[in-house]
């Protein structure tokens, strides 16, 4: 078994919580950042909502 099917079996069932800390996690990188790579960390964010299944939005 790999990382990426270890992590996914992580957080399986708790989709919600982590989309939640991706949003938090994207909120801090823009502000510590000035919202200067925001595009990037919004790019990012629907990234990893992404491969947490669609189902966290």
């Amino acid at each position: 078994m790999d990382i990426v099917d270890q992590i996914k079996g992580a957080v399986a069932g708790h989709e919600a919580e982590v989309a939640e800390g991706i949003e938090k996690i994207g909120d801090l990188v823009d502000e510590k950042t000035g919202g200067q790579y925001a595009a990037q960390v919004d790019q990012a964010q629907q990234f990893l909502k992404d491969q947490l299944g669609g189902t966290a939005q």
